[in-house]
């Protein structure tokens, strides 16, 4: 009797080992009577996706987009610890790298005191050694097209963090507003070097292409970048410049293609609406067009955007509705200035056309002293030619045009400022070619100046054989 009660309490024991190891040979463990599945095997739980604020530290800390919604959380999320941590400097990096990326975004240069503000305070607090605050004050200098200052901030970033691939990015905006192609060139591959697979890295390489006339190659760039792109906004935002680079050689169809599923994809892509609207009027679908770029100015405020629905009114002989845009545009301007910016390039353009072509020059002449990138060239040589100072305007046209000088960016607006240029000094050769050539590259580039370009090619008629090669 006692034999059989010792087996009939071993047996129950021995058939709960028994569960325990064949569960165990499942990737399961009884704990307290209760399954519990074993991290890394099969069946076990996927890790819980990232939240929010997650996904937009990992963007704005990893040099790619962010989703603005994200950004939101962050920003929260951030804001609420450092009222309880005020002397915690990484967070305060974070929040100003989130402000940048969410004013860059959404072009409200509110947000630029205020990354400013907390970056300075991460360095004031932590380390004066933190390169992700540096390189956050170098991403805030270019957006507020301060290139001198993002070149010394960007430096400084990449004497503590040499391998930071991220810097190297940040400094190639800076170089380039600066007019320094040598150096855009060294940051490039060494960015490629670091990180040549990821798609970030192959979209920057992209915009240095297409600043050097290697349209092709900048193409295949977006193409792999929107490919392997992770994220939805991160995804638009590389359709957007395929969509931009598009445009520029004249492709309406495809431009419109790739701008319309930017926003399918992340429908706060502005920049690609402001996109569409540029496609659409290439189109000739003029309503339509109208409607994407008012859109488009509701969400993301940029002067640019203004400047360009505003030429469009007054290619449609809307005088009234174009003023109206212009104002928009000022207003625009004195925001951003008062928070930091210098948008000079734009007022430039602006009054070139629009305005006093005097103060055009007085104020790109300093902006050239500044910082003599390819796009300040182009300006004040055009606000030159308005002015009659014809000679001068065309070294300054030479420059953005040249591919010597850094100029390799094939541009219709800059071949037709140009050939404009030329028409005036009687080079009717080298006019003829130059405005043929940017209604080659682009015979749709602007609702006012591809008319133009068109009239004035044809009142030069075709060539002579007297006149001397262009």
């Amino acid at each position: 009797m006692e034999t059989q009660t010792s087996n009939a309490l071993a047996n129950p024991r021995k058939r709960r080992v028994r569960r325990a190891l064949l569960a165990s040979a499942a990737g399961c463990v009884v704990l307290g009577g209760v399954l519990v599945l074993l991290p890394g095997e099969r069946g076990s739980a996927p890790p819980p996706a990232p939240g929010p604020a997650a996904l937009a530290r990992g963007a704005v800390t990893g040099g790619v987009p962010a989703a603005l919604g994200d950004l939101a959380v962050l920003i929260d999320d951030r804001e609420t610890h450092l009222r309880a941590h005020p002397l915690d400097g990484p967070a305060w990096a974070v929040l100003g790298a989130a402000y940048v990326e969410r004013g860059r975004r959404t072009a409200d240069a509110a947000n630029w005191p205020k990354a400013e503000k907390a970056l300075r305070t991460s360095l004031k607090v932590g380390a004066r050694s933190n390169p992700q605050a540096l390189e956050s004050l170098a991403a805030l200098a270019v957006e507020r097209r301060d290139f001198p200052t993002a070149k010394k901030w960007g430096e400084s970033a990449l004497k503590l963090a040499p391998k930071r691939w991220t810097t190297h990015a940040v400094l190639i905006d800076a170089y380039t507003g600066l007019g320094d192609h040598k150096a855009v060139g060294r940051a490039l591959e060494r960015m490629k070097k670091l990180r040549p697979g990821l798609p970030a890295v192959r979209a920057r390489a992209a915009a240095v292409y297409r600043d050097r006339g290697w349209r092709e190659d900048a193409a295949a760039k977006l193409s792999d970048a929107a490919a392997a792109a992770t994220a939805p906004a991160e995804r638009a935002a590389y359709l957007e410049q395929a969509g931009r680079l598009a445009f520029e050689r004249g492709d309406r169809e495809e431009a419109l293609r790739h701008f319309q599923e930017a926003l399918r994809t992340d429908p706060d892509e502005r920049a690609a609406q402001a996109g569409e609207g540029r496609a659409l009027a290439a189109l000739g679908r003029t309503t339509e067009a109208l409607s994407a770029y008012q859109a488009a100015l509701a969400k993301r405020p940029c002067p640019q955007y203004a400047l360009e629905l505003g030429e469009l009114y007054q290619s449609l002989g809307l005088e009234q509705a174009a003023r109206v845009q212009y104002d928009v545009l000022r207003e625009r301007v004195r925001g951003a200035e008062e928070a930091g910016a210098d948008e000079e390039l734009v007022m430039g353009r602006f009054e070139a056309d629009h305005g006093d072509a005097g103060a055009a020059v007085e104020r790109l002449r300093a902006e050239w002293q500044r910082q003599p990138g390819t796009e300040v060239a182009d300006a004040l040589g055009w606000a030159l030619y308005r002015t009659g100072e014809h000679e001068e305007a065309l070294r300054f046209a030479s420059v953005a045009t040249d591919a010597e000088h850094g100029g390799g960016v094939r541009s219709a607006p800059y071949v037709f400022h140009r050939g404009m240029i030329e028409r005036a000094l009687e080079r009717e050769g080298p006019a003829r070619r130059h405005l043929r050539e940017a209604l080659m590259i682009n015979p749709y580039f602007s609702p006012l100046r591809a008319p133009e370009a068109q009239r004035a090619l044809a009142e030069l008629g075709e060539p002579s054989l007297e006149d001397p090669p262009g």
